[in-house]
């Protein structure tokens, strides 16, 4: 009747024997407890389960606290058994009764939910980036853009570029119908073009005129989403020198950047480079450094350009590139490095942000490496750290987050956070003492 009722029975004697064991599951794992018999209770679970495994025999024939205690039996190198148990007084003095109940499926349901955990905030991650590269080129296109709900007529996003074409700022143009700001023939125009847009996704641009008397070309296009369907109408003048302007703009900022700024062609052959670049290199004019390779101010010669330049080549952008430039006079100064791709025309071009190196404040007490962001970034540092030092030093950086993160998952429970990372309580013990996390006591 116990064994129906529990997963495992045990009939333990005196002397910690295993005398009987009678299974009321199928599960596969729990058939290892008909290896127990004739042995040691004791020897048959792990070493931080020990002493729970005297406190139940203590609590079946002495009388002592007589309630449930998880213990781990190993089934490999890396896996155990966790079984609850507890120990009931037998009429028989000279044996007692153990009962026990599997947790090994809800051990595996806890992993998988972590997992799922795991994956929605790497989706989450992947959508706040988009949303985030979204917004940016929404705020940063010259052209003026307006997001319409295509059922209500009402503007629920405008761009910069839109209130300035319109003369009124952007949070104002939300909420309010579109088409207006534009005359009567113009408005019935519009609604066209809209109705054409709605029924065919999209349609060709058309020319009307403003309420200012000018002259822009709209055109649409058909947004279906989750939350309804919208429509993106573009607005430009025609002939539109409006790029060009904010191009100009672009170019002007850059020059006048405190951060050094050098755009180099696809053999890594100084184009242009700003005045603050100029400083950096302590070079008196930008004749020194046209045509000359960007290879001759950064870095160890041959290497780090060629890395640059290759990574550009293979991914289009290069983050905190940490590197040094070497001045005409002085010592080489610690620099951190962005890149990216562009083309002009047909010709491939890159360009180059240098500013000083920024430390960065750390979690902790100790100041730990950075944990590189992907493959690409790791193979950044290959030629600037030795290898064994560099597998060594990222191992040990992802253990240890794993480490805290199934602590703070688990509450600061050793015994679930052992779960979690597939290890038994002793490694974990071992791991914990080696990168000096939670407070281990001497009894621990």
């Amino acid at each position: 009747m116990l064994a129906e009722t529990n997963d495992v029975c045990l009939i333990i004697d005196k002397n910690g024997v295993v005398r009987d064991v009678a299974i009321g599951t199928e599960d596969a794992a729990m058939q290892t407890a008909l290896g127990w018999l004739d042995q040691r209770w004791i020897d048959t679970v792990t070493i931080e389960s020990q002493p729970k495994i005297n406190a139940l025999l203590d609590a079946g024939f002495k009388g002592g606290d007589a309630r449930w205690r998880q213990v781990n039996h190993p089934l490999g190198e890396d896996t155990d058994l966790p079984v609850l148990y507890k120990a009931l007084s037998f009429e028989d003095d000279d044996h007692i009764v153990v009962v026990g109940r599997n947790l090994r499926p809800m051990s595996q349901m806890q992993q998988q939910i972590l997992d799922v955990q795991h994956s929605l905030e790497r989706d989450y991650a992947s959508l706040h980036q988009a949303e985030l590269r979204y917004r940016m080129l929404f705020n940063m296109s010259a052209e003026a853009i307006l997001i319409v709900d295509a059922d209500s007529r009402r503007i629920v996003e405008a761009n910069p570029a839109a209130g300035r074409l319109l003369d009124t700022p952007p949070q104002k143009l939300l909420n309010r119908t579109f088409p207006r700001g534009f005359s009567a023939t113009a408005a019935e125009e519009i609604e066209e073009l809209l109705l054409r847009v709605r029924a065919a996704g999209t349609a060709e641009d058309i020319t009307v005129r403003g309420d200012n008397d000018s002259v822009l070309q709209l055109t649409g296009t058909l947004i279906r989403r989750d939350d309804g369907t919208f429509f993106l109408v573009r607005i430009i003048p025609p002939g539109g020198d409006v790029a060009d302007t904010v191009s100009q703009k672009v170019l002007n900022v850059l020059a006048r950047s405190p951060d050094a700024f050098v755009v180099t062609d696809a053999s890594g052959v100084v184009l242009a480079a700003n005045k603050a670049f100029l400083d950096l290199a302590q070079v008196a004019s930008d004749l020194q450094v046209i045509g000359q390779p960007f290879d001759r101010w950064l870095g160890r010669a041959g290497v780090d350009a060629n890395v640059l330049l290759r990574n550009l080549q293979r991914r289009s952008e290069v983050r905190h590139y940490v590197t040094t430039v070497r001045p005409e006079y002085g010592a080489p100064l610690d620099v951190e490095l962005s890149a990216v791709q562009a083309t002009d025309g047909a010709e491939q071009c890159f360009g180059f942000i240098i500013r000083p190196k920024v430390i960065r404040p750390t979690s902790g007490a100790e100041e730990t490496p950075m944990l590189p962001r992907s493959l690409e970034e790791m193979a950044e540092l290959v030629g600037r750290v030795p290898l064994k030092e560099l597998v060594r030093d990222t191992t040990d950086i992802i253990e240890r987050l794993c480490i805290e993160a199934a602590l703070k998952l688990s509450n600061d429970s050793r015994a679930a956070a052992a779960e979690m990372l597939g290890l038994s309580r002793q490694s974990l013990y071992v791991k914990l003492r080696r990168y000096g996390l939670g407070d281990l006591d001497d009894a621990d």
